[in-house]
């Protein structure tokens, strides 16, 4: 009796899911999709910069590099103490062997700026101290997640206007929406990748007149955001 009892159950639920699925599938409904998508300006840019005597013109020792550093970081209020690591610090510091009586070090940092012009007053400061070998390994949108929410919303909204729109030749409305799937929400923030331009040199790339890089070469970040709706037909 129990074993007919629990397949009397299983057929019930069996039944009650399909008769659902074929309500859904008989309801009249219109399927659309929408998408929306926006470009912002980073607000965390990371610089990697390699300090090596080999570099530097006037062959300066690897701790007068850093001490230029710093006093052109600090310069431009960036906090050197918080913002700015070591990376590559292996037994010290990296060493190149020229010849058996000389030496010559490297060292990488990574600087985390919070916005592209500020960015560009480092790239162009250190340049100008002959630290030349820095780069942008990666840029990011501290507040991505609340901008894709924003987004979906935005895109949701954009399928009801496309539903309505191909409905009103009809003379018929959309109802309530009965499903809504979030296909793609997605930002090109990079990760370890260069972010529009790679720097070394400035001079040479703008000219020895050049103060600052030309900001425009910071890529914005592009965010979208796809939905998928269906709305009942009325």
């Amino acid at each position: 009796m129990k074993k007919i009892g629990l397949l009397i159950v299983i057929g019930f639920f069996t039944l009650q899911g399909h008769a659902q699925t074929k309500n859904f599938i008989d309801q009249a409904f219109l399927e659309t999709e929408a998408e929306v998508d926006t470009l912002v300006i980073p607000d965390k840019i990371y610089l990697t910069i390699i300090l090596n005597e080999e570099d530097s013109r006037n062959r300066a020792s690897t701790e007068q590099l850093e001490s230029t550093m710093h006093r052109v970081l600090t310069s431009l209020n960036i906090d050197v103490e918080n913002n700015l690591s070591l990376l590559d610090f292996n037994s010290d510091f990296k060493k190149y062997f020229i010849s058996k009586q000389k030496i010559l070090k490297s060292k990488m940092y990574s600087l985390i700026v919070y916005d592209a012009v500020k960015a560009g007053k480092a790239l162009a400061g250190l340049e100008q101290e002959n630290i030349a070998n820095v780069s942008v390994s990666k840029t990011e949108y501290s507040k991505s997640k609340q901008l894709l929410l924003k987004l979906k919303s935005k895109a949701i909204l954009k399928a009801k206007l496309n539903a309505e729109s191909m409905m009103a030749p009809l003379n018929q409305n959309i109802g309530k929406a009965i499903f809504i799937s979030d296909l793609n929400s997605i930002s090109n923030q990079l990760q370890g990748k260069v972010a529009g331009i790679q720097i070394r040199g400035i001079s040479s790339v703008y000219g020895n007149q050049a103060s600052e890089p030309i900001m425009s070469n910071f890529r914005k970040i592009k965010f979208s955001a796809k939905v998928n709706v269906k709305f009942a037909i009325e």
